[in-house]
């Protein structure tokens, strides 16, 4: 480990050296014309913009331009005129000692070309937004809210994937590590899209698409909509996170890039400490995937095996360029391509982590490991040595955790596109594919010791031998390989039709009408082959004095014997999983734009459209375990706890034999989604607009189960587990909505706008949360009931924001905003002879909070500060759902005595701060940038009761990350990163927390490591 630190930060120590000793570059400079497009004649007094610096010019009588001393780079080049449409060059290369010739053509007004100059950069891409100039624009005339984060930001804070990014958008974070969080609403609330298209998910726990499946490497920008317009999904109530892929350059480009990573939780290469299993690491693209089990022996491994360390490395290839031809068309054709492969192994591992299961047996009691499969005889507080020792067959969870996991990511990008003057068309194809192996050790010393205070194992007269079924000594051991695949085939088209404007007698003048439309046809798969789980528990050795004296002493050796947590019984000690989940999604929307100029001269629109989404989904699961024939004693082994049970069990013979379970429940699910919309942006007056309009969305989920012959559900209102048949369980939903939304733009001078908004939305169910079968993800995991009466959520939101602009290329941003919700889902313990979650709608629910946001490119304020930009964003979330009546008088109740009639919203965190800065020492070609995260205390899950006890509501504890990041240039192609990531390495940590416990018992806790990188990037352009 410290060899490997060593290393890193000598290569950090070379490169600061090159920069020190580099001397300054010679600076380039611009130049060109600028014509008027329908005359083919020079320009006068057009304003040309470089955007990354501010820097401006204005075009001279002869339509001449000039810019001195730029330095060496790529730029953007923006040309505006009042009365022309704005044109955009990108990717300008100026080199040292050039010149640089840059000509434009600004066509007039009536001809309409697209509203954006984000949208006009290139063909092929969605939006175009790779630098941050360019998502401040696409921010200020956007009609709703949005956030933004650019390919720039993402490679600057070294994001690997869709995940990190959305992690530096203001209000953004992310749940899980997979699913977007916008401004505490979880999963439920966001609608994940790619250039527009709602993506399918295969998760088998929620509808929730997996952004880590995205790597940066495809990614231009990632655009969060915070507010309701009639033209986005109905259940965008927490926000649109729409990835945008990368489009066509302009110029003809190769890039590549590649880099290396070290973990310090991982240590060096040559240690084997790394957990795995026996054949379990991955090669070059993953595993070889089988079908489903059918042996009647075990093969292969059943627990995990240190093993030498992975080394994490990835890297990229992308290519591109655009060709025009002045045939058939009045500005001519234009043809363009790109695509890009890219490929990722990663490794993670932790061996301290720990997963306690406690509650408060009695009312008025503190704290006390939770038992399950039986009863103390005798309630006993170790901090009261002369009370009697707690005995009795029972078992408790307070797991030392260890676990490893590899991955290898892989897939590819392809984008086809032609543009004429007034139309568009791109097919793009994207490919992604991520397999995972990971092993997890769980073992629990910790409930013996709690019980027998000084307890020792090896010890057979230690009092704790002596009671050998009282909370003995567990080893579960979980073997797990999942593919997860996404695919999407997008063919969209933008149309201008090139019709004369014409006026209403001077008070509203129409423009040329645009049309945009989207057919997508999209799969996500979610494959596991082969997941295995193993439980035994452990009886020390155990001393036996001869009674009467004449009977013989003994001792009875220390043994493994079955351990099955779950609380059905039909299966063994041994499982094995085959589950495939896939979910398909056919596609298509269409929008009509129909521009205008009112008598201001301010632009507005009227706007239509239609959407329809069929999803498709395909759940299998068969499930394998050991049985003991009737009559015949259960397995058992004759081992110290150091020889682990499951490192002989497949060489026993007689313990082996697997059968198929029964338990099972696989189903076809279907949802469809149709809707059409209107929209209005008027503006009143120069300096207020209103934006509004009404969504009619109409939601069709349905589900057909196959349960296998032991299947169980526990009937609506019931208590009691109950075999069923098929059309018991089927479910059929349907639901009508009609959504408004209205919105207000004020601008009270140049640089200070307003904007309120209000809309309604809706939260929808999952396909597992309206199964009422009893689901159970592996061997001893907690126990899912679903609710085939859930409804969808209904959800009120309200939206103020001021965006001040007081410098060139800065911004500061105050939100408040507000979100009623009627019928929230929310998951509660229920017990029907063992504790099940099930989801259920709560009656009413109420989120609000405040966002402020201050980002500057400080070289906008004075030229001495050129180089440096920061920005900080902070969002103060409060929430509370209401408890239905018997939920709250449960509480109440003399077995619990912990009344509550409110708690928080899951999911939504108290606050999240995100800093950053970055400098650029352009005349070294050096980058430096630091980035800090902190993300507040956020409930997981909410308080539970029963019989047996009363469960705090369980907390993930505030914790914060810091990232720095150097990139220096290496001649005019090569550039050299070095990057550090989770410098703080916190302990993350859940809690138990409640104002009847007193302070927060610890969960769950566990670290991620530092991440170290070494990577080379390089870029050719023809």
């Amino acid at each position: 480990m410290v060899r490997r630190l060593l290393s890193c930060w000598g290569v950090l120590g070379c490169v600061l050296c090159f920069a020190a000793a580099a001397s300054a570059q010679q600076a380039g400079s611009i130049r060109g014309m600028v014509y008027d497009a329908d005359f083919d004649a020079p320009l006068a007094a057009a304003q040309v913009t470089i955007v990354e610096t501010g820097a401006k010019a204005v075009a001279t009588d002869q339509g001449n331009y000039v810019f001195n001393e730029v330095p060496p780079g790529t730029y953007t080049i923006v040309f505006s005129k009042e009365g022309y449409n704005r044109q955009a060059r990108t990717n300008v290369l100026v080199q040292a000692g050039q010149m640089t010739e840059v000509n434009a053509s600004l066509s007039g007004e009536f001809e309409e070309m697209e509203e954006f100059v984000v949208q006009d950069v290139d063909i092929g891409g969605a939006g175009g937004s790779g630098t941050e100039a360019e998502v401040l624009q696409l921010r200020a005339e956007a009609p709703q809210l949005m956030d933004s984060v650019s390919s720039q930001e993402m490679s600057r804070i070294g994001a690997s994937d869709a995940v990190e990014g959305l992690r530096a958008v203001a209000g953004a974070s992310v749940q899980e590590g997979k699913y977007p969080v916008i401004r505490g609403l979880p999963d439920r609330y966001v609608n994940s899209q790619m250039n527009g298209v709602r993506l399918p998910s295969a998760d088998a726990e929620k509808r929730a698409v997996q952004l880590d499946q995205f790597p940066s490497a495809v990614i231009e920008s990632i655009q969060v909509s915070k507010t309701f317009t009639p033209d986005q999904q109905g259940d965008a109530s927490g926000g649109a996170v729409n990835v945008v892929l990368k489009g066509i350059p302009d110029n003809l480009t190769f890039k590549f890039e590649t880099s290396v990573k070290w973990n310090s939780s991982l240590g060096d290469h040559d240690q084997q400490n790394f957990l795995t299993w026996k054949n379990g690491k991955l090669g070059f693209l993953g595993r070889k995937t089988q079908p489903p089990p059918l042996y009647q022996v075990i093969g292969g491994a059943v627990g995990v095996i240190p093993d030498a360390v992975p080394t994490p490395n990835k890297w990229s290839m992308a290519g591109g360029g655009k060709l025009h031809f002045d045939i058939g068309f009045d500005n001519g054709l234009t043809l363009g391509a790109f695509g890009s492969l890219f490929y990722e192994r990663d490794a993670h591992f932790y061996r301290n982590g720990i997963n306690d299961s406690y509650w408060v047996a009695k009312p008025g009691d503190p704290m006390t490991p939770q038992y399950s499969q039986g009863t103390p005889d005798v309630a006993w507080d170790p901090k009261h040595p002369y009370n009697p020792v707690q005995t009795g067959d029972f078992k408790t969870s307070l797991f030392d955790v260890a676990q490893g996991s590899e991955s290898v990511k892989w897939g590819g990008l392809g984008v086809l596109g032609a543009k004429t003057e007034h139309h568009e068309l791109n097919l793009t194809y994207l490919f992604t594919r991520d397999a995972t192996s990971k092993a997890t050790l769980a073992e629990n010393t910790r409930g013996k010791a709690y019980y027998f205070p000084g307890y020792q194992p090896d010890n057979a007269s230690s009092p704790g031998n002596q009671h050998p079924t009282s909370s003995p000594y567990l080893r579960l051991e979980t073997l797990e390989y999942t593919e997860r695949t996404a695919k999407t085939l997008q063919l969209t088209g933008r149309h201008t039709l090139p019709i004369p404007r014409f006026g209403f007698d001077n008070v509203l003048t129409a423009l040329p009408p645009e049309f945009d439309w989207a057919i997508a046809s999209s799969s996500s798969e979610m494959y596991q082959p082969d997941k295995r789980l193993f439980g035994s528990m452990w009886y020390g050795p155990e001393y036996y004095k001869g009674f009467p004296p004449y009977l013989p002493s003994f001792t009875r050796p220390a043994t493994y014997n079955q351990y099955k947590p779950t609380a059905n019984f039909t299966v063994g000690n041994f499982q094995d999983i085959w589950k495939d989940v896939l979910e398909t999604s056919d596609q298509y929307f269409w929008n009509a734009k129909l521009p205008f100029e009112q008598w201001t001269g301010d632009k507005g629109f009227v706007k239509f459209g239609v959407f329809n989404d069929k999803v498709h989904r395909l759940y299998t699961q068969q499930s394998f375990s050991n049985f003991s024939a009737p009559g015949s004693p259960a397995p058992s082994y004759i081992g110290g706890w150091d020889q682990s049970w499951s490192s002989v069990f497949t060489i026993e013979g007689d313990c082996n034999p697997v059968t198929a379970a029964n338990i099972d429940d696989s189903y076809e699910g279907f949802q469809n989604i149709r809707a059409w919309y209107w929209m209005v942006d008027l503006p009143l007056f120069h300096s207020l607009k209103v934006i509004g309009g009404v969504r009619h969305e109409t939601t069709d989920l349905k589900i057909v189960n196959f349960p296998e012959s032991d299947v169980t559900y526990i009937p609506l209102g019931g208590s009691n587990q109950t075999k069923i048949l098929a059309k018991d369980v089927n479910v059929d939903f349907h639901q009508k909505d009609t959504l408004p939304s209205l919105g207000v733009e004020y601008t009270l001078i140049e640089p200070l706008t307003f904007r309120a908004s209000y809309s309604q939305t809706v939260a929808r169910q999952t396909f597992k949360e309206l199964t009422p079968i009893q689901q159970m993800e592996y061997l001893g995991g907690d126990v899912f009931v679903g609710n085939p009466e859930l409804k969808m959520s209904a959800l009120n939101n309200y939206d103020f924001r001021v965006d001040w602009t007081p410098f060139k290329a800065g911004l500061i941003s105050a939100s408040w905003f507000k979100k009623d919700i009627k019928n929230p889902i929310e998951y509660v313990q229920r017990n029907a002879g063992y504790t099940f979650t099930t989801p259920v709608n709560y009656p009413q629910g109420t989120l609000q909070g405040l966002e402020f946001e201050a980002r500057q490119n400080w070289g906008g304020v004075h030229k001495s500060m050129s180089g440096w930009t920061s920005g900080f964003n902070a969002t103060w979330i409060g929430s509370q759902v209401t408890l239905p009546e018997d939920e709250s008088a449960a509480f109440d109740g003399p077995n619990v005595k912990a009344p509550m009639k409110t708690r928080d919203m899951t999911g939504a965190p108290a606050y999240l701060y995100n800093f950053y800065t970055t400098y650029d020492l352009e005349s070294w070609g050096t980058q430096f940038s630091l980035f800090y995260t902190i993300r507040g205390d956020t409930l997981v899950a909410g308080a539970g009761h029963s019989s047996a006890g009363f469960v705090p509501s369980v907390y993930e504890k505030h914790y914060g990350t810091f990232n720095a990041g150097i990139t220096q240039k290496l001649g005019k192609h090569f550039k050299l990163k070095l990057q550090a990531k989770n410098l703080t390495n916190p302990e993350i940590q859940t809690v138990y927390r409640s104002r009847y416990i007193g302070k927060d018992v610890v969960k769950t806790s566990y670290t991620k490591g530092v991440d170290l990188s070494v990577g080379i990037y390089a870029e050719f352009d023809f």
